[in-house]
């Protein structure tokens, strides 16, 4: 009959104590200490493009809202003014409204009695003029949105470059520690731009869908303007 042994280990209870310590040990980093391993020739500029994306968002997205706005009573007084002669009641309506749309029709009116094709060519170039104010700041947003990876490319490059320099200066004794902050540059600026870069994208796709609802609108007030004024004709 053979007789089981039983392998007993006995193991030093500091031991124990000192790795479930070091196991429990948990290393974190902040925000700040995060940005400064970018770098801040590199993570300087991403900030600064960060912060003007944001005000041009916020300001446009402001602007647009505001002029996008249509009072359906606006065309409805117009429409009364017009068909009763009173020219001067309607300009002073536009004024009051002082929207693209109302800047366009109130353009229409002090062309009134020229030729339709005239009264029509000076709204669309008041229109244009109108669409221009709206898109200001969009080219701007679109470069951000561009820019903002390509730095971030440019830090991780540059990481790198100090990665293999350590690499270089250590010889056979290179250690991880060495190339902890240049790999950390790379990814840090690569991921910061990329953040910035997709928030400015999205926002000036957002923009763009926007002012092209008011373009939309401004073509169909325009329209409707035209039908005013050949009605009484009829």
């Amino acid at each position: 009959m053979t007789t089981p042994f039983f392998l007993q280990i006995s193991v030093d209870p500091e031991t124990v104590e000192a790795a479930g310590e070091a196991a429990s040990t948990i290393e974190t980093i902040s925000i700040l200490e995060l940005i400064a391993g970018g770098g801040w020739y590199i993570m300087a500029p991403l900030g600064i493009l960060s912060i003007v994306a944001v005000y041009i968002f916020i300001e446009r997205f402001l602007a647009i809202q505001k002029a996008s706005i249509l009072d359906p009573k606006f065309m409805n007084q117009m429409r009364d003014f017009i068909y009763e002669g009173k020219m001067d009641a309607a300009k002073e309506l536009c004024k009051k409204r002082s929207t693209p749309f109302s800047r366009m029709l109130q353009k229409g009116v002090n062309r009134i009695g020229k030729p339709l094709g005239d009264i029509s060519t000076a709204i669309e170039n008041v229109g244009k003029l109108e669409i221009y104010n709206l898109e200001q700041g969009l080219s701007t947003l679109a470069t951000i949105a561009g820019a903002a990876p390509m730095i971030g490319f440019l830090g991780t490059v540059i990481g790198m470059i100090n990665t293999f320099h350590e690499m270089y200066a250590a010889g056979n004794s290179v250690e991880i520690s060495n190339l902890s902050g240049g790999i950390m540059q790379a990814m840090v600026t690569t991921a910061a731009g990329l953040v910035i870069g997709i928030i400015a994208y999205i926002g000036y796709n957002l923009l763009v869908a926007k002012v092209d609802k008011v373009i939309h609108k401004m073509e169909a007030t325009s329209l409707e303007f035209m039908d005013l004024l050949q009605e009484p004709a009829k």
